[in-house]
């Protein structure tokens, strides 16, 4: 009988530990049917066809509606089958004045500037908990993003539920793809008159709760999914795209003469070099091109100067062009603004998903469709990340971090407690690096109104009646390094009369603080990949307190470090004045920190939040 109940029991367990690992499914997928017949020229005929059963009435809204989208230019789309099925068997098709047909065109039937994609809304009709609902289209390309070139890929996420999966690519046995299946199962044949066929399936009848929170590293190869592509490595993607992108940064007169009028009085190419790139990063505004090939293809640079306008591909181009006018040599370059660090075994176009600048005398690589970004900095968004030269490919090549040493805030807060618990005082920012750019980003949008009003509206938001003043340093220029500063008063800092305790904290939040920067890894649960950078922050206090104040406690100095983060703080009581300096140094050395490189973080950032927390008492 004993054997028997510790059986019973692990039987138990065991089911509350797969109950525990389930997740809250709204809805689930009875098939998901996809194939592909890729002719040799690039283009090919996709169908889809997919159901969904509703489980709770909150997946009702979403399921009730299906959107088909398509370029219209390079593609058109057919509704194969819409219907609903009731729990009960019977079928209700999808009526014709359920369709809803959105349609970006230009004035006239003329080309639009900005996107031509069509979409077909279907509504499904009589929808309840327990029915499903079924659509099935099909879109045909007319044109290919890439001449000869095709590639696909998908993920499937283990926290959904899919009982019947199946994806089928057929292809000319000319195109030689590289292809792979991460979870599915395979097979693969001939097709027949010079065709092959190569078939994926997958079934996830129980799904499994994901405990993942941050996605800001992303391998999609740690994923269910397939890939499959004729590129046959990156440096062809890149060949591709130059193809159709350097002939459009040709030098033209007009470019010539823009260029010399941009750089006028500058004889030295990299500060020539510096002023085409801030004057296209400034004064071209962004603009997306969704028209077609127009996803993988710069615009003509005469509508890029003349609407002072373009997406990404339109800025490299045409710093690019201006670059050349004046004898710099450039070129573009492919890369991930997203999630992914590293790039894919096979190799996949749409991989990469923005394009920048690398001028190779300087050895620089540079973004003009960030406004704020200085010239010879990154965004985060594309520090460490694997790039694709057009013009001279380099397997392994990354741009890269930004140099820790770089990044650096000081932040001064002086402080004046009266004796009704009032506070008056002032706190002052300076900023190099990433932060420093932010800061100046923000400052150059904020209206005059916002200024005036910001430090008010800070207090109010912390439930303090309060206001102040803003004072900044010139945001214009696009440089990496800044300085601003809030002077305030703010009523019931402190308690009037009997004992008390206040932190010894920001008094407005202007900027990131130490609290802030450990808290990010103080996480135990992170178990993936994640982005971060390295820096050094220092906070200095003086606070000066009410003449009958009599102080009983300061929190403690300390001084904790590992290979990964240190932080020392120290607290000084001289006479009425309390003074206080915090300093936190990250060596972290690139844009991704592992799970055990931030567990080690962890360390100290739990002593640093304890010493946070200690508090001034004073009676």
């Amino acid at each position: 009988m004993k054997s028997l109940t510790c059986l019973v029991l692990a039987l138990l367990l065991a089911s509350a530990a797969r109950a525990a690992d389930a997740p809250d499914l709204q809805s689930r997928t009875p098939h998901y049917h996809a194939s592909y017949q890729v002719a040799a020229d690039g283009t090919a005929v996709e169908t889809h066809e997919w159901s969904q059963t509703i489980l709770k009435d909150s997946a009702l809204e979403g399921a009730k509606r299906a959107t088909v989208s398509h370029s219209s230019s390079a593609q058109k789309a057919d509704i194969l089958t819409a219907y609903t099925r009731k729990a009960d068997g019977r079928r209700i098709d999808v009526p014709k004045e359920n369709f809803q047909v959105e349609v970006n065109s230009g004035r006239g039937g003329n080309t639009p500037a900005f996107s031509d994609w069509t979409t077909v809304s279907v509504l499904f009709p009589d929808v309840a908990v327990g029915d499903t609902v079924v659509i099935g289209y099909r879109i045909t390309d007319i044109e290919p993003m890439f001449p000869g070139r095709f590639s696909a890929s998908n993920l499937f996420y283990r926290d959904s539920a899919y009982d019947d999966l199946r994806v089928r690519i057929e292809y000319p046995v000319t195109m030689e793809p590289l292809m792979e299946a991460r979870g599915m199962s395979e097979q693969r044949g001939g097709a027949g008159e010079g065709r092959a066929f190569v078939e994926w399936r997958w079934s996830n009848p129980v799904a499994t709760k994901s405990k993942r929170r941050d996605w800001s590293v992303f391998d999609p190869e740690k994923e269910v999914g397939y890939a499959f592509s004729s590129f046959r490595s990156h440096a062809e993607i890149a060949a591709a795209y130059g193809a159709r992108a350097l002939p459009k940064a040709a030098v033209t007169e007009r470019l010539a003469r823009l260029a010399g009028e941009i750089v006028k009085g500058r004889t030295v190419p990299r500060e020539q070099a510096r002023a085409l790139y801030e004057w296209v990063a400034t004064t071209i505004t962004y603009g997306g091109n969704c028209i077609g090939v127009g996803a993988v293809v710069p615009r003509d640079l005469p509508f890029v100067l003349d609407n002072k306008m373009g997406d990404c591909k339109d800025h490299a181009t045409l710093l690019q062009a201006l670059l050349a006018a004046r004898g710099i040599r450039s070129t573009q370059a492919l890369i991930n603004a997203g999630a992914l660090y590293r790039l894919p075994r096979i190799p996949l176009a749409f991989s990469v998903n923005h394009v920048i600048n690398y001028l190779p005398d300087f050895n620089l690589f540079v973004d003009s469709t960030s406004e704020s970004t200085p010239f010879g900095m990154l965004p985060f968004s594309v520090q460490d990340k694997p790039v694709l030269l057009v013009e001279g490919h380099r397997d392994g090549l990354r741009t890269p971090a930004q140099p820790r040493a770089r990044n650096q805030q000081t932040m001064r807060s002086r402080m004046k407690v009266a004796a009704d618990g009032s506070v008056s005082g002032s706190v002052e920012i300076l900023q190099s690096g990433s932060d420093a750019v932010g800061a100046r980003a923000w400052a150059r949008k904020m209206s005059r109104e916002a200024q005036d009003e910001l430090v008010k509206n800070m207090f109010r938001r912390m439930g303090v009646i309060g206001n102040g003043s803003l004072e900044k340093d010139d945001p214009t220029a696009l440089t990496d390094s800044y300085r601003y500063k809030a002077n305030f008063q703010a009523e019931k800092f402190m308690k009037p009369s009997g004992a008390g305790a206040f932190y010894v904290f920001p008094p407005l939040s202007l900027a990131n603080n130490i609290l802030g920067a450990v808290q990010s890894v103080s996480d135990p649960e992170i178990d993936t990949d994640t982005a971060c950078h390295g820096g050094h922050m220092v906070e200095e206090y003086s606070i000066e307190l009410p003449a009958r104040t009599k102080v009983l406690a300061i929190p403690g100095d300390i001084k904790v470090a590992n290979q990964t983060l240190s932080y020392q703080a120290s607290y000084k009581l001289k006479g009425r004045v309390l003074t206080a300096r915090r300093v936190l140094d990250d060596p972290t050395p690139g844009n991704v920190c592992a799970p055990a490189f931030v567990a080690e973080q962890r360390k100290v950032a739990e002593k640093v939040i304890e010493n946070l927390k200690e508090q001034v008492l004073y009676k």
